[in-house]
């Protein structure tokens, strides 16, 4: 068993989650979205987020609207819909519970 696959893994069962996370403090351009993800050590690439925010917001999960960009053409900043909130509330009660789940397993 490849242990890098395994935290690859990890990784895309989280991406979702930290991307709300991160849209529920303020509506975001995809590059600072990426650039987030990254200072917080997750590695992400414009062809990975990109599909994920067309599911997301096929999903009603998250808008987007244009906002005229001084340094060229005019930019689309996602944000959370009420549904969108509604479901991070749902993921931030299952990371809860799994996160207590496992530090009960490796404390006992």
């Amino acid at each position: 068993m490849n242990a890098e696959n395994v935290k690859s893994q990890m990784r895309k069962g989280t991406l979702e989650y930290c991307i709300l996370l991160l849209l529920k403090k303020e509506p975001a351009y995809t590059s600072d979205i990426i650039q987030k993800l990254q200072e917080a050590k997750l590695i992400v690439v414009e062809g990975t987020l990109y599909p994920l925010l067309t599911r997301l917001k096929n999903s009603e999960l998250l808008s987007y609207q244009w906002i005229e960009s001084t340094q060229g053409p005019p930019r689309k900043y996602y944000q959370l819909t009420e549904k969108g909130i509604v479901f991070l509330g749902e993921l931030e009660t299952s990371w809860q519970e799994l996160n207590d789940t496992i530090n009960h397993i490796r404390n006992n």
